[in-house]
């Protein structure tokens, strides 16, 4: 415990890697806790041990989209998406909300990993975001989701030029049922 607070990252990557199988309350929160570290070799650990525990911890992935931090919120989302949590696409839908860019992407790419089909209507209001990076987790949401977006959609879209934003674009037009 001492270790994940003020170890060394070298130190904490080494016990977060023992660590994907504990189920033990304060261990999981101080994994959690590891998603918003300094150094981004200890959040890929942490995230990587809470994606591959096998236990029963999705409420204290779930408490953690209300934590303060952006980092908790946005890749505790994440990691439930590939633990394939489909209990907690409510909670991840709600950080859609957040005044947080990055959050609301990782919401979006959580959401569309899960094929969260009853979110489909929400995401789609994502796709002209003001911020890029949001925008394209909808689209690529919706292209998950085999959504297909109005022409209209298309040309405001497509007034930003950004060649990611482009190729999502196409993949989007070949996806999803004929129309809208």
């Amino acid at each position: 415990m001492e270790i994940l607070e003020s170890g060394t990252s070298e130190e904490k990557i080494k016990i977060l890697e023992t660590f994907d199988c504990t189920n033990d309350p304060k261990i999981v929160k101080k994994i959690i806790n590891c998603l918003d570290d300094p150094d981004i070799k200890v959040r890929g650990e942490a995230f990587s041990s809470l994606v591959l525990n096998k236990n029963t911890i999705s409420n204290f992935l779930i408490d953690g989209l209300k934590d303060s931090r952006k980092n908790i919120r946005g890749f505790g989302a994440l990691v439930l998406a590939n633990r394939n949590d489909t209990f907690s696409i409510p909670q991840i839908i709600d950080l859609l909300k957040d005044e947080r860019s990055m959050v609301r992407s990782c919401a979006l790419g959580a959401l569309g990993h899960l094929r969260a089909k009853e979110a489909k209507n929400i995401i789609r209001n994502y796709i002209l975001d003001s911020n890029i990076e949001v925008r394209k987790s909808a689209l690529q949401a919706l292209i998950n989701l085999d959504e297909k977006i109005s022409d209209d959609e298309i040309f405001e879209i497509s007034k930003e030029k950004d060649d990611e934003l482009d190729q999502l674009i196409v993949k989007i037009k070949k996806s999803g049922p004929e129309g809208i």
